[in-house]
């Protein structure tokens, strides 16, 4: 599945993924392919992606996570995610 990560100013991360967890009004929730259609608000906290592929240009955006080889993060303040036929969309600040 392919997910793109935006703020105003920068396209933080664009690409394939296996998986993006994500801090959620609720709670966090997890996203994998082929997960149904969602639009959900987002509040500060790690959005994590979990790739084998990070474009180097997106590797001074992102912090590497110990917990598994595959896994980054960004740190956002609140966003909102929209999610559908396996591509989503992250616009954070």
């Amino acid at each position: 599945m392919n997910i793109k990560i935006l703020t105003p100013e920068f396209v933080i991360f664009e690409g394939e993924v296996e998986s993006v967890l994500l801090p959620g009004k609720s709670g966090q929730f997890q996203i994998f392919k082929n997960h149904a259609a969602i639009v959900s608000a987002l509040v500060g906290g790690k959005v994590k992606i979990y790739t084998d592929k990070v474009n180097g240009s997106f590797e001074k955006y992102l912090t590497k996570e110990t917990e598994a080889k595959s896994a980054y993060s960004y740190e956002i303040k609140s966003g909102v995610l929209e999610f559908n036929n396996d591509k989503g969309i992250i616009l954070c600040e």
